[in-house]
């Protein structure tokens, strides 16, 4: 099956994948993919990239079997860019679209490059199952980040706990004997406040602390779940209340614009008590 994947939780990127089914464990190959280089072009570049996959693999839309979206946690603007245009898209072409969270992206791309083979060697050996505990975390800016807790096994991760928001300092790692692996931590969140995290408890693995999520590996962690598996659920993890606010002054504009509780504002002005009606202007002779 053919799935169009979208996502814009930090750079905004689409990728066209074959996926060779939709049971739990399937494998994806991309076809075509792009990526932005910055975190603030999403609405500029969503529907072109998208135009462009398909242009490159001589495909159009009716060819397309699903739209997956990340669902992030984003910032209000960009996330809102991804899954508008999946939702779109969508509709266009009278195809289902399915939501996945943008941090399983990063977590995919760990375990399939084999990336905690050394924590879950440990964790089988007897050490403490901590190690099993994964941390991924994205830039929220605020000096925040949005992070999420997946649980790794040998065959696959599922999310433990999140997505959340908040200073990572205060973003423990599960408690472990001293002698096992620290818990690792990935993500471009991570690298970005690799100091209070390791202070936290975390290891930070450097080979993935500069990585954003992309349509590309998130297409693929829904191939690995099971594209039947996926919820039709796209709203918006946005985890915290917008930054824009109404102006004050055009509030109380707003506000005393109001008529009175239980008047009427017709448009007309309002007649005092003792007013009499203005006469009315004489008819024009024809």
């Amino acid at each position: 099956m053919l799935v169009l994947a979208l996502d814009s939780s930090a750079t905004a990127s689409v990728a066209l994948a074959c996926i060779d089914s939709d049971a739990p464990g399937a494998s994806a190959e991309i076809l075509a993919s792009y990526e932005s280089e910055d975190t603030r072009s999403h609405a500029e570049v969503m529907a072109p990239y998208a135009a462009q996959v398909l242009a490159d693999t001589g495909l159009d839309g009716a060819a397309v079997d699903a739209v997956l979206t990340g669902t992030g946690p984003g910032p209000f603007t960009g996330l809102r860019a991804g899954i508008m245009t999946a939702r779109t898209l969508g509709f266009a072409w009278n195809k289902p679209v399915y939501g996945l969270m943008s941090l399983t992206a990063i977590v995919e791309r760990a375990f399939a490059d084999g990336a905690f083979r050394d924590s879950l060697t440990a964790a089988n050996n007897g050490m403490n199952r901590a190690a099993h505990e994964t941390l991924v975390a994205s830039d929220a800016r605020r000096r925040e980040i949005y992070c999420a807790l997946f649980a790794v096994t040998e065959n696959g991760y599922s999310l433990a706990s999140g997505p959340s928001v908040g200073p990572a300092h205060q973003t423990h790692a599960p408690a472990y004997d001293p002698s096992d692996l620290a818990a690792p931590a990935l993500g471009y969140g991570a690298g970005l406040y690799t100091e209070a995290l390791t202070a936290s408890g975390w290891d930070v693995l450097k080979d993935y602390a500069q990585l954003h999520p992309t349509a590309a590996d998130l297409v693929k962690a829904a191939a690995r779940c099971g594209v039947k598996n996926l919820s039709r659920d796209t709203q918006a993890l946005y985890l915290r209340e917008s930054d824009a606010k109404v102006p004050a002054a055009l509030l109380a504009r707003t506000t005393s614009a109001q008529p009175p509780h239980g008047q009427q504002n017709t448009g007309e002005p309002q007649k005092t008590r003792g007013q009499q009606p203005a006469p009315a202007a004489p008819a024009r002779e024809q």
